[in-house]
């Protein structure tokens, strides 16, 4: 299985960026996918989850109202929109894919698969 994530780079603050993640040889409608990131020092933390065929998803608190996640399974691809980016949203974003269960997960340990990560830099 790979993920590829990619979109990630410079953004000014209260600008908008949308992150991809493609997947290979993974059976991607039966997929529950996720994004997570890590900042700077802190844990990897929960961003957005989404069901396998897109009609649930899952905000973390921090970033409701400002994160939209959707995915494309004829593309094989899920998204991740950043609207009203903020420094403190500077991260490495990282997709996942979660086999086997239909529940939307927000725990780290709830993804049997991980993307490399791509690098989203807000500045003020």
């Amino acid at each position: 299985v790979q993920l590829q994530a990619s979109g990630g780079g410079l953004v000014q603050a209260g600008n908008s960026l949308r992150l991809s993640c493609a997947s290979s040889r993974l059976d991607f409608r039966s997929a529950v996918m996720g994004w997570f990131r890590r900042a700077p020092g802190k844990e990897r933390e929960f961003v957005a989850a989404i069901s396998r065929d897109g009609s649930s998803t899952r905000i973390a608190d921090s970033v409701k109202g400002q994160f939209t996640i959707s995915r494309d399974n004829a593309k094989n691809t899920v998204y991740l929109q950043l609207d009203r980016v903020k420094p403190e949203d500077t991260a490495v974003y990282y997709c996942a894919a979660r086999r086997g269960s239909p529940v939307v997960s927000g725990a780290v340990s709830g993804y049997n698969y991980w993307g490399q990560g791509t690098l989203v830099t807000v500045s003020s």
